[in-house]
């Protein structure tokens, strides 16, 4: 077909196309029937999706939207296959065959797609718009690549896989890898090797070096690969910086600080004296004051009104990752290993040279690794460092009020909040906690909203507790008068949680919110179709795991459990009752047999079909991910051996959103563990339910009585799942959001 006519045939086509409005059937020869009954075959899928094959793509609950779908799934196809078939200047069966082909791919990718979540039903028209654009010049030279230019990746990549046979194939294959690296700029230097000498290549090596200038210093080390030839040729001033670093020694201590080399704030010989020539010459004590200075450098750059986030702020080896690795191995790993020294000035000798910001960093990324005694000590050490007459308003002052809200759960939850609010004029402690609770919706997600409420748990201040309440109020008016739904929804459920905490108020979560009862559960809801009773405990292969695990197992008693140990894991069963517990053995972490124990271990618990609905971490703060990960859908009970801040409750109640959630602010102890397990156990195995506060009360009474004052404390800072109010508010928030 000569391109003249081609033109020509494209210009009719789009001015009339909607005029041909053709029969439903046109005729067509039985020896292509067979293709269009493919076509017709690919709708009947789609429409099928929704359980209901009726000629309606139903998508959602919108019937504006759900009809134009459907018009353009059956009118348009149909449309197009009319014109294939009428179209004179596609004159061989094999070309009509081809283009037929070309529809039912079409239909075939976008379903598949869908399915996968991996293109809306909102993109179906523009998908449908753009394929038929490229339908009517599919002979057209290089029409596939400038088509797809200013289509978005998901609808690119589907349209050029459709048209794989076209000219220009391999061109528009360069585009649509160029939009996949834009959306997912971690991608970039593991897959550019065959597009190194392409345009675009070095505008890529930009994005990666933003994304991530970790990795890029990491290609860039191997100088005779293609990927390290391509970033030292670049003239970026940012790459030109991570390759020169990738020559440097130690050169990943630099990375946190990059925004000021590039500026030439600072200058590699301004780092280096902190660093030295080996971990002999590293000052552990500078470097972390440096990265604090920076932290709080950064941070007003975020919070002006340009919000600009610094390149190094965030990431593999960015300020924030680093400044909290240092300030949990040089500062709080050792207060913490010398809990039971009862010389402060030998336990506290690590932090005795950091001022009252340096500590106030510590504690803040220190989070979920600082025990209730080294918070206490390191609290009280920061408002010495302020001197006689501490102001600790003049300290949020000071760091621009990074991570206050954080600071503040922190010490509430720790018992030194009313503290701190009385070392600032009564002006300031006001206007602080109302800082502390507005805005909650403008953060991007619930963290804050979440830090609110765990910290209100932790207060036991009636008027302090009255204060949080009534800002809560006064926002939630303010909300509804600014139509700000979502703002509302927060404050909403944030109020009636706090108000339910007070019997006297006769408030229902369970029915405010739709969520079940937080106060007991029943052992009905725990039981599978066999009525066992299935939990799962997570064991780790680091010391602490190795020295628990042969206590949890004396805990189970041979007289009322039978204990079968296998090679990987244990299992073990109530001789009475139907009570199971599977646990993995601590097999050594550094040749990853644990984390193989737990991989097998929930492949025999899938093919046999047992479905644990009690899951326990034992292990350090930073394994949890690892439980997360491999926990059951759905379970009802979760005790953890850490609370692990908001990321790590957000995922575990995406996984099982009914769980009642047992954490500690600290790391969990053995010593409590255990008995916390026996009853639940003896639960199980005796009752019809297990009330919250009823356990609480009778392990309460036995801890306080234990001699070891560190069981003591450490009892202390375990929550039970009525007063996990984070979790709750997550919980009813979720519920609220699948009506909307």
């Amino acid at each position: 077909m000569s391109f003249k006519n081609l033109t020509f045939l494209v210009l009719f086509t789009l001015s009339s196309f909607a005029a041909l409005a053709f029969a439903d059937t046109s005729d067509i020869p039985v020896y292509r029937q067979y293709f269009h009954d493919k076509i017709n075959n690919e709708q009947k899928l789609c429409d099928r999706t929704d359980g209901t094959l009726d000629n309606m793509f139903r998508v959602g609950n919108n019937e504006e939207v759900n009809l134009r779908i459907s018009d353009v799934l059956f009118r348009k196809v149909d449309e197009l296959q009319n014109w294939v078939e009428q179209n004179n200047f596609i004159e061989k069966n094999n070309d009509k065959i081809r283009y037929l082909g070309y529809i039912e791919t079409e239909l075939k990718l976008f379903r598949l797609a869908w399915k996968k979540k991996e293109i809306t039903s909102g993109e179906f028209p523009k998908l449908i718009e753009n394929f038929t654009k490229i339908l009517l010049s599919a002979e057209t030279e290089n029409s596939l690549p400038s088509l797809l230019k200013d289509m978005p990746y998901n609808i690119a990549k589907i349209n050029a896989n459709v048209f794989a046979d076209n000219k220009s194939y391999k061109e528009a294959q360069k585009i649509v890898y160029f939009k996949y690296c834009n959306l997912h700029p971690e991608v970039i230097l593991t897959t550019i090797r065959p597009y190194v000498n392409e345009p675009f290549a070095d505008s890529l090596i930009n994005i990666a070096c933003t994304f991530n200038p970790t990795q890029l210093y990491t290609y860039a080390q191997s100088l005779n690969t293609p990927e390290g030839n391509l970033i030292h040729r670049n003239n970026n001033k940012l790459v030109k910086t991570v390759a020169r670093l990738s020559l440097t020694p130690n050169a990943l201590y630099y990375f946190p600080f990059l925004d000021d080399l590039l500026s030439e704030k600072k200058s590699t010989a301004d780092i280096q004296k902190y660093i030295g020539e080996g971990d002999n010459d590293f000052d552990s004590v500078g470097y972390y004051k440096l990265l604090v200075k920076t932290e709080i450098e950064y941070f007003k750059r975020m919070s002006s009104p340009l919000k600009d986030t610094p390149i190094a702020m965030f990431g593999p080896n960015g300020l924030r990752e680093v400044l909290q690795d240092r300030a949990v191995r040089h500062f709080i790993t050792p207060i913490n290993t010398l809990h039971e020294q009862s010389n402060l000035n030998v336990r506290m000798k690590a932090i005795d040279s950091l001022n009252a910001v340096d500590i106030y960093y510590m504690i803040v990324m220190g989070e979920n690794d600082i025990y209730t005694s080294s918070f206490k000590h390191s609290f009280n050490r920061m408002l010495q460092r302020m001197g006689t007459t501490p102001r600790c308003d003049s300290l949020l002052l000071s760091l621009k009020f990074d991570y206050f809200k954080k600071f503040i759960k922190i010490i509430a939850n720790f018992n030194r909040l009313d503290t701190f609010l009385k070392c600032m004029p009564k002006q300031s402690s006001t206007s602080l906690m109302k800082a502390f609770v507005s805005n909650l919706d403008k953060s991007g997600s619930l963290e804050d909203a979440t830090d609110v409420a765990d910290s209100y748990s932790s207060i036991n201040n009636k008027n302090l507790r009255k204060t949080i309440l009534e800002n809560i109020e006064d926002n939630e008016a303010e909300c509804k008068n600014d139509n700000n739904e979502n703002g509302a929804l927060i404050y909403y459920l944030l109020k009636n949680i706090f108000l339910s905490e007070e019997t006297t108020n006769h408030i229902n979560l369970t029915d405010i919110a739709n969520i079940p009862s937080i106060y007991e559960i029943k052992k009905s809801e725990l039981q599978d179709d066999s009525s066992r009773i299935v939990q799962q405990v997570f064991f780790y292969g680091d010391e602490d795991g190795k020295t628990f695990f042969p206590p949890f197992l004396n805990s189970f008693p041979l007289k009322d459990w039978r204990v079968v140990k296998k090679k990987e894991w244990v299992e073990i069963k109530s001789i009475k009752g139907n009570v199971w517990v599977f646990a993995n053995l601590p097999l050594d972490y550094d040749a990853n047999l644990d984390d193989s124990a737990q991989v097998h271990l929930n492949q025999y618990l899938e093919e046999n079909e047992i479905y644990p609905n009690v899951v326990i971490h034992r292990g350090h703060s930073y394994w949890l991910p690892g439980t997360i990960a491999r926990m059951p859908l759905n379970a009802k009970i979760i005790l953890l051996g850490s609370c692990g801040g908001y990321k790590n409750l957000k995922k575990i109640l995406e996984t099982s959103p009914d769980a009642h959630i047992i954490s500690t602010k600290e790391i969990g102890a053995g010593d409590i563990n255990r008995p916390i397990m026996s009853y639940l156990n003896q639960s199980f195995l005796n009752n019809d339910k297990i009330v919250w506060k009823d356990m609480w009360r009778s392990l309460s009474t036995a801890f306080n009585q234990d001699k070891n004052k560190a069981i003591r404390e450490s009892w202390e800072s375990y929550i039970p799942p009525y007063k996990n109010l984070g979790a709750i508010f997550i919980k009813a928030y979720n519920k609220k959001m699948e009506n909307y």
